[in-house]
């Protein structure tokens, strides 16, 4: 009997922790935890997969409105794939427009709350709760008998909890979107343990084959204008 399967993935963490500054952009993230759950077991059938972010801005991105283009290719790209499997939810950014005074770093110096500069401080906003509002509540519907979030973030571990203590039959995994411990050499974030406590099972890196295996088409065809993979991704 197939062990139905619901996957949760932070964007923002899976992008900052594994796949800026590598050519693994264009990822089917659908395809790779098919392949990540069917090796933790074989019986594991993927029935949906949430996807949680927030909308690009142009403004603070590295290729200004190309970035927000290529998001919105891309959640167009897995929505024309997995119809009725693939749902995203994307929250929203804060910024103080007139710059954040924060406590300048000075090399060697104590640290010294009167010396303080103005700096553009992003905020990612929702994304912690939409997520974990969309696993409590499915939890609570019985559809799945196994829900796997990919994040490292211990925001997350709150609603593992609730769902250990509420709903102890339901198999929990976590899937941590880092770098193999080789390619760290020191400077990667550990696992985070509270959510690695709250899991049934943990998958502590994603390898580069697994993700270069998992690229979407460079051009996915449909009715009337095809898919492209954006230019500088």
């Amino acid at each position: 009997m197939a062990l139905s399967t619901a996957a949760y993935i932070d964007g923002y963490n899976l992008y900052y922790g594994r796949i800026r500054g590598t050519p693994f952009k264009w990822l089917d993230v659908v395809r790779l935890m098919e392949g990540l759950l069917r090796a933790q077991d074989p019986t594991t059938e993927l029935n949906h997969l949430h996807y949680f972010s927030s909308y690009a801005l142009g403004r603070f991105a590295t290729n200004g409105d190309a970035s927000v283009t290529a998001q919105q290719t891309y959640l167009r790209a897995l929505y024309h794939l997995y119809e009725g499997r693939f749902t995203a939810t994307l929250g929203k950014h804060s910024y103080d427009k007139e710059g954040t005074l924060l406590p300048e770093f000075v090399k060697g110096a104590p640290y010294d709350r009167s010396r303080r500069v103005r700096v553009w401080k992003l905020e990612e906003k929702q994304t912690d709760v939409n997520l974990a509002l969309s696993m409590y509540r499915d939890a609570s519907s019985g559809k799945y008998g196994q829900m796997v979030v990919c994040s490292n973030d211990s925001d997350v571990e709150p609603v593992l909890k609730a769902i250990r203590e509420d709903f102890p039959d339901v198999v929990l995994g976590v899937v941590t979107p880092r770098r193999p411990p080789e390619q760290h050499k020191g400077t990667g974030r550990a696992v985070s343990s509270v959510l690695a406590a709250q899991a049934n099972w943990t998958r502590a890196y994603l390898l580069d084959d697994e993700l270069r295996s998992a690229q979407l088409k460079p051009s996915i065809p449909r009715k009337g204008k095809a898919i492209l993979k954006p230019k500088h991704w």
